[in-house]
């Protein structure tokens, strides 16, 4: 059903509910917002409107009654769009849409092409995205590629209904973390191994930090999109140098991986900037002044109970230092400063904690930020299963398993004896951006490289990519045929007669191709990419039904015509969709 066309039915119910509650004995009760559902079995109509069992005991009549009357008026201003009004059970309204209305989506799609499904209702509002966020300490893992897939997927739902949208990613370029990375390459530049008694205690031991150090040592120059060259100077006694040295590397790194997963960012932002510019201490300064600070055991502490938080937070501890939470609470207001009305951070669950502390230090600034502020994705981490084992570490990063692992086990090539012969790339990338997406963010998540692999409809993303290729071949085939002109085939919306089209099965594709844009609308108002997902994988098992059940190169050119229309507004969605999650729509398989 497309968007506006239930809202046009929903104004109809609305009207004629105002019809009969103007001649009743309550000419002024309040109207109730009307909505419609889906019924649960086919046969009981296109849609189904409860609001005569929400009304009639105020109107002091009986619900089927109250729901008789409205039918009668639905079917005097029906409009062209409802077909027939039936009255079920106690006073439920079931409506049937008529066959134009019900196809009226094939053109409307043919017309919008690539912009169907898309608002401008949020046209001029700002909102930023920030996600993988992750420190320059390793590789990125398997839980950065799940933040990776959601987080650009959902600034695309966000684009996709009218949103600003700027994607950015946060990294901590100066604590702890930092200082162990440094210590552990200089140890690799001098020659200590990860397994001598003197290598850092808390250092990094994956293959990569050897890598990191005999670049260093052989005096390479390396840069990040955010940062400007750096040069080693191959001296393993400058620990400041290896750390700006190994920053960047591994900087540059994470900019491949993610390069080779579809994911861009607008912004980079470096936490040693909060400090450098003075925000964290202005920030500090700003949480005084407001009067919910107070000191204690040399400890300078925020009252974060004021703000729903189930204990006070130190803020600056009795060394000196700041707590993490201080810079997070200063990186947000710089978010609201630069215009974002709406923020999202996509961070591991593990990160719970950190939403009461921040939220409660926006809050305490009273600088005007609304609560609950920014909004939060969480999500569970990702257990890999490869060859029916739970894969647990990655020969590089030495303690788990790589993005870039996972897309390339996830785009082998293998021959018939099932040795790996070469990586598709391009089908290792929509494989796991698609199953990363396909699941709620906050449920666990087994990343099944088999089935990634496997060219069965158990697969997802290859039974929904099929169905893109499916139509093409079609497509082309009529394109090719004897005596094929100028239609739908070669040229979109090109006037077919769309009456024609009268099987099950088309008026079920059509049903589901007009559901697209409430779909996109509602996944970007819950956050919830994993909803576009279900959807495509609804919308191809729609389109593999059809194909199954009819014939579509026939030799009634007008019949021939229409389904051919038909198909071309289910690829464009198909398209759009997968287009929405960073995954490519591939012409053939």
């Amino acid at each position: 059903m497309l968007r506006n066309q239930k809202e046009q039915i929903a104004a109809l119910i609305g009207a004629a509910l105002a019809e009969v509650v103007a001649a009743s004995a309550v000419p002024d009760l309040a109207l109730p917002a009307v909505e419609l559902e889906r019924p649960r079995q086919a046969d009981h109509g296109d849609l189904a409107c409860s609001v005569a069992l929400q009304l009639a005991k105020k109107l002091g009549t009986n619900p089927r009654a109250l729901a008789q009357a409205l039918a009668q008026a639905l079917e005097r201003a029906g409009g062209g769009l409802i077909d027939s009004v039936e009255v079920a059970g106690p006073g439920f309204l079931n409506l049937r849409i008529s066959a134009a209305a019900k196809l009226a989506v094939v053109n409307a799609i043919s017309a919008a092409g690539e912009e169907f499904g898309r608002s401008a209702g949020r046209s001029g509002s700002k909102a930023i995205v920030e996600f993988v966020s992750a420190n320059p300490t390793g590789p990125l893992h398997v839980g950065h590629g799940r933040q990776a897939a959601l987080g650009d997927s959902l600034a695309a739902l966000l684009a996709a209904s009218g949103w600003q949208v700027s994607r950015e990613f946060y990294y901590n370029d100066a604590g702890a973390q930092i200082a162990n990375l440094a210590r552990s390459v200089q140890a690799r530049a001098r020659g200590i191994e990860p397994d001598d008694g003197s290598f850092p205690a808390d250092g990094y031991r994956g293959e990569y930090i050897r890598d990191i150090a005999d670049d260093y040592l052989a005096g390479r120059t390396i840069g990040a999109k955010e940062l400007a060259p750096v040069h080693a100077t191959g001296n393993p006694d400058d620990l400041e140098a290896i750390r700006h040295f190994a920053v960047a590397y591994l900087r540059h790194e994470q900019d491949l991986d993610l390069r080779a997963f579809g994911v861009r960012f607008d912004h980079f932002y470096l936490e040693s900037s909060l400090y450098q510019d003075g925000r964290v201490e202005r920030t500090v300064a700003g949480l005084r002044a407001a009067g919910h600070t107070y000191e204690d055991a040399g400890a300078l502490w925020l009252r974060t109970t004021d703000f729903g938080d189930d204990k006070d937070r130190v803020m600056r501890k009795s060394d000196g230092a700041y707590t993490y939470f201080v810079p997070d609470v200063a990186y947000h207001v710089t978010k609201w400063e630069r215009g974002f009305a709406k923020a999202i951070n996509v961070q591991g669950s593990d990160h719970h904690g950190t939403m009461a502390r921040v939220r409660a230090g926006l809050q305490a600034l009273d600088a005007g930020i609304p609560a609950g502020y920014p909004d939060y994705v969480l999500h569970k981490m990702v257990t890999v299963m490869r060859g029916g084992e739970e894969v647990k570490i990655s020969k590089r990063a030495g303690s788990y398993v790589t993005l870039r692992d996972l897309i390339t086990w996830s785009g082998e090539q293998r021959d018939a004896d099932g040795a790996v012969v070469g990586v598709d790339e391009r089908r290792g990338r929509d494989a796991v951006r698609f199953f990363l997406v396909s699941r709620k963010a906050d449920s666990e998540f087994v990343f099944d490289v088999d089935l990634a692999l496997a060219q069965t409809d158990e697969n997802p993303v290859y039974y929904v990519q099929y169905a893109h290729a499916r139509i093409s071949s079609v497509l082309a085939q009529a394109a090719a045929a004897p005596g094929a002109g100028a239609g739908p085939a070669a040229s979109p919306g090109g006037g077919a007669d769309l009456a024609l089209l009268t099987s099950r099965h088309e008026f079920a594709l059509a049903a589901r191709l007009a559901e697209y844009p409430e779909v996109i609308a509602a996944a970007a108002e819950a956050l919830a990419p994993h909803a576009v997902a279900y959807y495509l994988k609804d919308l191809a098992a729609d389109l593999h039904a059809y194909y199954n059940a009819e014939r579509f190169l026939v030799e009634d050119e007008a019949l021939r015509q229409a389904r051919m229309t038909l198909l071309l507004a289910t690829r464009q969605v198909l398209r759009n969709g997968l287009a929405l999650l960073g995954v490519s729509a591939p012409e053939r398989m």
